[in-house]
Parts: structure tokens; C-alpha cells; sequence
């Protein structure tokens, strides 16, 4: 399944690399004023404001890995918008904004597998660069409890 890709976002969790289509992207942020909530699934950070919007922040290191990421001055919020919600992504480092080409990507085979089908591609990039492509709309679908996180921030007020 070969996206019409124009730019990504390439960001780096743990010690991968991987990308997001730019249309999804609404801005990139520092870490800060995350507030905590309660009773939230163990990959949600919590909500912050952005733009006087209050989003979900959602820690990819656990969704990926199953552990917390440590705050530190590098992470980035990467504030995604799809058809259902806006989210932010807790990340290591937002390293850049690349153009893509049909020919750099290559299937995964992921995709397949129930619980990574939010890979949509790897990025076969130059020194044998490898980043995976990510669908942020199969992300939030997959994850455990993403109904309440919908149900909580349409309940918040704007």
C-alpha cells in the first residue's frame, strides 16, 4: 500500500527512526505543561493545550516498546491531526522534514501483523537508513482504550 507521500516528519523513539506524512502534522512542540490524568490508559501521558486546543498526549515509546520515555530537554510533541481527534506524540527527538519518493519505499510486511498495522512502509534511505512509515489514523485505532481517550476530550470544554 503505496502512500502519495509529498514530505515527512522523521522523529526518533528508542532507537528507531520513523515518519509521518506532513498532512497530518499540525505542529512540533517542546515537551511541557502535561498534565496528568487519572484512570488514563499506561501510554497516555496526560493533556496539554496546544493552540487552545486541549489534546491527549500519548507516549510512542510505550505504545512501541512497552516503556515510559524519560523527559529530557530533546523530546519533541509531534501534534497529529486525524479524522477523530488531535493527539500529540511524545518522541526522542523531531530530527527532520524529508521529501519522498514512490522509489524510496518499500514494503514492511508489518502490516499484516494485527498489532503494527499502523507501518505502512519502510523509507529506504541512503548508509542503509531504514525508517518506518506510519499511519497516525491505524495508530489511534489500535490502541487499547482509545475509545475513552475520544469520549473524555469530547467531554472536555473548549
Amino acid at each position: 500500500m503505496v502512500q502519495d507521500i509529498d514530505k515527512a516528519v522523521i522523529f526518533q523513539v528508542g532507537e528507531g527512526e520513523y515518519s509521518i506524512s506532513i498532512k497530518h502534522v499540525i505542529s512540533i512542540e517542546k515537551e511541557e505543561n502535561i498534565t496528568n490524568i487519572a484512570q488514563l490508559p499506561s501510554y497516555v501521558l496526560g493533556i496539554t493545550k496546544v493552540r487552545d486546543e486541549l489534546i491527549p498526549v500519548i507516549d510512542l515509546q510505550n505504545v512501541l516498546y512497552s516503556k515510559s520515555i524519560a523527559s529530557n530537554e530533546n523530546n519533541r510533541l509531534i501534534v497529529i491531526k486525524t479524522e477523530e481527534l488531535s493527539f500529540a506524540v511524545l518522541v526522542h527527538a523531531a530530527k527532520e522534514i524529508i521529501d519522498i519518493k514512490d522509489e524510496l519505499i518499500k514494503q514492511a510486511g508489518l502490516s499484516a501483523y494485527k498489532k503494527t498495522s499502523y507501518f505502512t512502509g519502510v523509507l529506504n534511505l541512503e548508509n542503509n537508513r531504514l525508517v518506518m512509515m506510519m499511519d497516525p489514523n491505524i495508530l489511534l485505532d489500535s490502541l487499547e482504550g482509545i475509545k475513552e481517550i475520544k469520549d473524555y476530550m469530547k467531554r472536555q470544554p473548549a
